[in-house]
C-alpha cells in the first residue's frame, strides 16, 4: 500500500519525502486555500517533491467545464492527477477525460454502489472517505473492505485510496483490507513512526553508548562525532 500525504503545506511534503517513504500527495480546495498560495506555482512545487501521484482538485458540478478544467490540470505534470467529485455530472467527465488518457480520482465516494460507479466511469483511483463516514456511525471499513473485495472480483484495474484517515488504526487497517493507497493528514502519518518504547529504548542506548564510548578505544570517524 502506498502512502500518501493528504496536504498543500510544501513543509509537510518535504519532511515525509525526506523519510523515503511518501508516495504522493492528495489535495483539495480546502488545503490548496489553507496554504495561502498562488495556485499554479504551489500545485507545480507540489508535483516536482513527489515522484508518485499528485491529486488536484476540480472546482464545478459542470461537465464540460470538469473536462476543461481537467485537461488543464493533466498539463501541469506528468504525475498531476484530476481529481473529480463523485456526481453524475463528475461521473460524465470522468468518462471522457479517461477515454483521452487523463487519470482521474474520484473522490467523495462513500458507498460500494458509488465504487462500482467509478470503476466503470473509468477511473485511475477510487477515494472511500472513511472518516467522515464513522462521524455518522457508519461502519466505513466495511465499505473499504466490499469496495476493494469487489474490485478484486470484478477485475477493475481502478486503485482504491483510502482517504479521510483520522489516526494510525485507519492506516493499519486500510492496509490490512487490500486499499492500494491511503491518504492522510501530517499529523497522522507523524504519528506512525512514534511509540513510547521506541523512545525508551532508543533512550536507553543513547546512554549506554555515552558512558560506554571513553572506554571503546578506536571508533569509525562517525562514531566519534556523534
Amino acid at each position: 500500500m502506498k502512502l500518501s500525504l493528504d496536504t498543500a503545506d510544501l513543509e509537510e511534503i518535504r519532511e515525509a519525502a525526506r523519510w523515503g517513504v511518501l508516495r504522493g500527495v492528495t489535495t483539495n480546495p480546502s488545503t490548496i486555500a489553507k496554504a495561502q498560495s498562488d495556485f499554479l506555482p504551489l500545485v507545480k512545487e507540489i508535483c516536482s517533491l513527489v515522484e508518485g501521484d499528485v491529486s488536484v482538485e476540480t472546482t464545478t458540478n459542470d461537465s464540460d467545464l470538469l473536462v476543461a478544467q481537467g485537461r488543464e490540470i493533466a498539463q501541469i505534470a506528468d504525475n498531476a492527477v484530476v481529481k473529480i467529485a463523485m456526481t453524475a455530472n463528475g461521473l460524465a467527465a470522468v468518462r471522457r477525460l479517461s477515454d483521452e488518457g487523463i487519470k482521474v480520482n474520484v473522490t467523495l465516494t462513500f458507498t460500494p454502489a458509488q465504487g462500482i460507479l467509478a470503476a466503470e466511469a473509468g477511473a485511475y483511483i477510487v477515494s472511500p472517505f472513511l472518516g467522515r463516514l464513522d462521524d455518522i456511525a457508519t461502519d466505513s471499513m466495511k465499505v473499504l473492505a466490499d469496495i476493494c473485495d469487489i474490485y478484486a472480483i470484478q477485475g477493475y484495474d481502478t486503485q482504491v485510496l483510502a482517504a479521510s484517515l483520522r489516526h494510525p488504526m485507519h492506516v493499519v487497517e486500510a492496509a490490512r483490507l487490500g486499499a492500494d493507497i491511503a491518504t492522510m493528514p501530517f499529523t497522522v502519518f507523524e504519528s506512525l513512526v512514534k511509540h513510547p518504547l521506541t523512545d525508551a529504548g532508543f533512550k536507553k542506548f543513547s546512554d549506554d553508548w555515552e558512558n560506554a564510548r571513553p572506554h571503546l578505544g578506536e571508533l569509525l570517524p562517525s562514531m566519534q562525532e556523534a
